[in-house]
């Protein structure tokens, strides 16, 4: 009697790997879903070291974003920033690659690279979690054309 060897593609390890943990395969409908959510204009307004800060973020369909932003502390009176670049979802992080900061290539020791986790708290809000700073941002959705 002869031996057959069973022949092991990708798709079935993965389909192993699913029965194993009891996991079930998941779609990218919701990823999809939350991708054409985040496309759009976004405000975050908070204080840091006793400096008002005011961002505005938006996410363009195409995978390109812009950020401005304006700050004003208790003795200056105040910078604005313009950066650009680059930006995906992955599923579970908002990623973004600055391309351009204040009109110039990013240069180190920048690091021009931003991700973090989010979730919608509402139909006009979502707050991200930066892993790295240990920090929560909330970003709250306004018309297009809103200046920082």
């Amino acid at each position: 009697m002869g031996t057959r060897a069973l022949a092991f593609s990708p798709a079935w390890a993965l389909a192993l790997a699913l029965l194993a943990t009891g996991c079930q395969p998941t779609t990218d409908v919701s990823s999809g879903e939350t991708r054409e959510r985040l496309v759009g204009t976004w405000l975050r307004d908070y204080a840091e070291n006793g400096t008002q800060v005011r961002r505005v973020l938006v996410l363009e369909p195409g995978g390109r974003f812009r950020e401005m932003s304006r700050t004003l502390g208790p003795k200056e009176p105040g910078t604005q920033h313009a950066h650009e670049g680059e930006w995906v979802y992955d599923g579970t992080n908002l990623k973004r690659r600055y391309t351009r900061m204040d009109g110039k290539p990013p240069a180190a020791p920048t690091v021009p690279f931003v991700a973090f986790q989010i979730a919608f708290t509402g139909s006009h809000d979502f707050t991200g979690i930066d892993n790295v700073r240990h920090r929560e941002l909330r970003y709250h959705r306004v018309p297009d054309g809103t200046e920082p």
